[in-house]
């Protein structure tokens, strides 16, 4: 389609983690745009981590849905509204509305989220609205209500700056929260802060730390529970703070000194030294400025509520919350994930912070005119697609999410998807593991992407910033708020449905939240409530929460903490201690499954990859999807560095790159979360893991699943670069990159050097290659074999085939890659496999494409230090998550020197 002349700066918000950092992005006339920070956006003040700074390599039209589709066939878009709505209609009529079921994203906008939970909650009647930040967020959101009365963030970013001690619990936050992080160690430079680290593994996070604490899996609240006895008992309680303003102090303590009464049990339980023990709790006692930060190691767990109130108990007891510098502080994984919770987004509560007395539901429904207003919970995401294998559920909505990769037990809801009546797909890509299932009748519906949206996020502070259009939308995509608005219009409900722009539905979501609240809800944009378009579109990012009567109607005034005062949204306005449960995990390991998997984030890609997959830069730093695993369980299980092992659970299984490192324990395995069938031909974390559900929460343990490992022997090993996807025969090990110029596919074969040849020659005589020209290297009796592929004197794709114990050089290959016509030096490398210029190496720092090769240079040309080594390659010097690789390698070379 044709593209928008290039334009004036916009200012918008970034699309991946909780952080929610300013951007300005500059459209350049031809469907792209050029990206830097906002240094005016409070969140980051300019920067941008390795993600956000390559945006404008995802923003491509490669492989987008365009067109609504029924049954893989395109469809007018009425078409394709006719059909749902009319099968929505039969399922209601024939089931109940009840079997009906949305799965939402925190990657929506909080207008598509709040359009979305009132027309299934309010209008069509299902409670079965869940999202995948169940997956993310809902334990901190339990320990919150349970603690607070309400799902409140205390704290702010501010208080990082000002913080003299932070304690990461359970968060990788140098790689999953970058700019973050960089806050902190400006702290720490400027002010001493020091770093406490609780992590089963030694992240890189950690390796920044001043005290690591390697605990067990699963036993957070024994340290915890622990450092409330130690409070306790050596004097740092504050007692006027307890008795005027929390309740439930003695029995939390005593349920705390049945679980750990002194350090030798904390030490017992966690496997930590009690000397670290010792130095944390002392650590933690004797610095009033402590700010408790804990993610998706919290979060993620059978146990994740009690994590989250284990946690909060401590600050409450010193009074350490509320206040500049203290308190604890929930890292948002998802950018709108606090969004999602503001407009009713998870089963288990309704728009604007309400959940389910009648007075709340009838506020509701009175406000919405809703007739058909639900009345309790709904299912959880892990409850709700076991419904959906049941048969329970007959129609499912999923919308810009991909759980057939990030849920529990995929493998099994991919067959239970079939089954469906309806599936609806509102989705921006058209290759998603989730875009590609089938329900009896399957609708895909072409959604808005970053850049394409509008409207507004929350971040983990509770600051509200606006996501502005900057882009055209291709094809026929829509706004999701718009496709559910004219659902709710075909569906009889024209008058609650009659929005005609995101800032129509900001003011109606505003102005519940003031409903009736009169300061008895935490959430309140009573300020914002009046907003015109023009004041919509200009509005400047602001914390809520912001009542009416908080400043003129022109400047509202958002508050940065909350509970200083203490007083709490209970109601008795008293915080509550928990009793928490004694440490354990949901599944033990055994014979079969000795080793315990972990799974989590990597530096440079974003969940299923839709996104950060089309960038070569961020596909650079972890190429293939990987296990690590400790040296000693990989000599006892004869793998190897760079080797391919096959991981299995109880409910699937995948196959990996082995990484063999320290960073893990003796019986601990480690696999990243990010791809899906799209980039990897069996790395599916979702297919492993059982997610047992936290009974409070209903938030899936996917930190701690029972699994076996062993070897796979390929008979050889090889890559294929190419302009365009190709697809590779089945019963190949593969992970797709993109790379400069094209995509690479790394890959293993139990197939023959002649029988690749032969592939490759029907590739040129297909529709993938079609009347190219074939370059070809073989030695069939050594079993090599290497070829280019030519269009002219273009260079189109190159392969490269060894036996597995040697591998090919991917790294040179890929930069002989980028020159589209290669000189003859080049075009001999290729077939020769020695590179004609030398290669930067294995990508170290994305942001600006330094490689390891160009790092080692570096230092072993004297450069002696991290800042030395930005000086002089640039590397470490913008988002900092590079950081702590960089400092390995420097310590590498001081061991090599010595």
């Amino acid at each position: 389609m044709t593209q928008p002349a290039a334009a004036q700066t916009v200012r918008t918000t970034c699309p991946y983690c909780g952080v929610g950092c300013g951007v300005l992005a500059t459209p350049d006339g031809q469907g792209g745009a050029g990206i830097a920070g906002d240094s005016d956006h409070p969140a980051n003040y300019g920067r941008l981590c390795s993600k956000g700074s390559a945006l404008g390599e995802t923003l491509s039209l490669e492989n987008r849905l365009l067109h609504p589709q029924i049954d893989g066939t395109r469809v007018s878009w009425d078409a394709a509204l006719d059909t749902l709505t009319e099968q929505l209609r039969a399922v209601a009529e024939e089931h109940g509305p009840d079997a009906i079921a949305f799965y939402l994203s925190g990657q929506l906008l909080t207008e598509d989220y709040y359009v979305a939970n009132k027309l299934a909650k309010g209008f069509i009647g299902t409670p079965h609205v869940d999202t995948n930040s169940r997956l993310c967020m809902s334990s901190a959101v339990a320990a919150h209500r349970r603690a607070f009365g309400s799902d409140t963030v205390p704290g702010c970013y501010e208080d990082l700056d000002e913080a003299d001690l932070i304690v990461l619990v359970g968060s990788n936050t140098a790689w999953c929260h970058p700019v973050l992080f960089r806050r902190m160690a400006d702290a720490k430079a400027r002010r001493g802060t020091k770093f406490v680290v609780i992590d089963p593994r030694r992240t890189q996070t950690a390796q920044e730390s001043d005290l690591f604490l390697g605990i067990r899996p699963g036993t957070d609240t024994a340290l915890f529970s622990g450092l409330l006895v130690y409070l306790s008992d050596n004097g740092f309680r504050d007692r006027a703070f307890i008795e005027s303003h929390t309740a439930g102090f003695d029995g939390a303590l005593d349920r705390a000194r049945q679980i750990a009464p002194d350090m030798a049990a904390v030490a017992a339980q966690t496997g930590v030294p009690e000397a670290d023990i010792a130095a944390f709790y002392a650590l933690f006692a004797g610095t009033r400025r402590v700010v408790t930060a804990f993610s998706q190691g919290v979060n993620q767990s059978a146990q994740g509520t009690d994590k989250g109130n284990a946690i909060i108990n401590c600050h409450l007891i010193t009074g350490r919350i509320g206040q500049p510098g203290a308190g604890p502080f929930s890292l948002t994984g998802q950018p709108n994930a606090m969004g999602g919770r503001e407009v009713g987004g998870l089963a288990n509560m309704l728009a604007a912070h309400m959940h389910f007395a009648p007075e709340e539901v009838d506020r509701v429904r009175r406000y919405w005119g809703a007739p058909r207003i639900i009345t309790g919970e709904g299912m959880k995401a892990v409850a709700l697609f076991e419904a959906v294998a049941r048969g329970k559920i007959k129609a499912l909505w999923v919308m810009g999410t991909n759980p057939l990769v990030s849920m529990p037990r995929a493998d099994v809801i991919r067959e239970a998807l079939k089954g469906l009546d309806l599936y609806v797909v509102s989705e921006a890509v058209s290759d998603s593991d989730t875009a590609r299932g089938t329900g009896r009748t399957t609708v895909l519906l072409p959604a808005q992407a970053w850049g394409e949206k509008d409207g507004t996020v929350t971040n983990s502070e509770r600051r509200i910033s606006r996501q502005r259009r900057f882009l055209a939308s291709p094809g026929e995509a829509r706004p999701d708020w718009a496709v559910l608005a004219e659902v709710g219009r075909r569906l009889g409900h024209g008058r609650a449905f009659a929005f005609d722009s995101a800032a129509a539905i900001f003011r109606e979501h505003a102005r519940l939240s003031a409903y009736e609240n009169n300061g008895t809800r935490d959430f309140d944009l009573g300020a914002l409530t009046d907003l015109s378009d023009a004041a919509y579109d200009a509005s400047l990012p602001v914390q809520w929460p912001i009542p009416k009567r908080s400043g003129p109607r022109n400047a509202p005034q958002g508050k940065a903490r909350l509970f200083g005062d203490g007083r709490f949204y209970t109601f008795d306005q008293r915080a509550r201690f928990v009793a928490v449960q004694p440490p354990a995990l949901a599944l033990a390991v055994s014979e079969d499954f000795p080793f315990v998997l972990n799974t989590g984030r990597v530096r440079d890609h974003w969940h299923t990859m839709t996104r950060t997959g089309k960038s070569q830069r961020l596909s650079a730093h972890r190429a293939v999807p990987f296990v690590e695993v400790h040296p000693d369980d990989a000599a006892i299980h004869e793998l190897t560095d760079g080797g391919i092992a096959r991981l299995t659970t109880e409910h699937g299984e995948a196959e990996l790159e082995v990484m063999i490192t320290d960073t893990v324990v003796p019986g601990s395995l480690f696999m990243p979360m990010h791809w899906g069938g799209a980039f990897a031909s069996k790395a599916r974390v979702g297919a492993l893991v059982r997610g047992m559900p936290d009974p409070v929460s209903g938030q899936p343990e996917l930190k701690a699943t029972p699994a076996a490992i062993a070897p796979l022997a390929y008979r050889a090993r090889g890559f294929l670069l190419s302009r365009a996807q190709v697809d590779l025969p089945e019963g190949w090990w593969w992970a797709r990159a993109a790379i400069t110029g094209g995509w690479g596919v790394q890959f293993a074969t139990q197939d023959s050097s002649r029988a690749v040849a032969l592939m490759m020659r029907g590739l040129i005589q297909s529709e993938a290659l079609p009347g190219c020209e074939l370059a070809e290297y073989a030695d069939h009796a050594r079993d090599r074999y290497r070829c280019a592929v030519y269009d002219g004197t273009r260079l189109v794709a190159s392969l490269a085939y060894t036996p597995a114990g040697v591998r090919p050089d991917w790294e040179a290959a890929k930069a002989l890659f980028a020159a589209e016509e290669p000189e003859t030096p080049a075009r001999l490398a290729l077939l020769s496999g020695r590179a004609a210029t030398a290669s930067a190496g294995p990508v170290v720092c994305a942001c600006h494409g330094v490689g390891a090769d160009t790092i080692a240079t570096t230092i072993a040309g004297g450069a002696g230090s991290v800042e030395a080594v930005g000086a002089a390659c640039k590397a470490g010097t913008n988002c900092g998550s590079c950081i702590p690789e960089i400092r390995k390698m420097l310590a590498g070379q001081t061991a090599r020197a010595a």
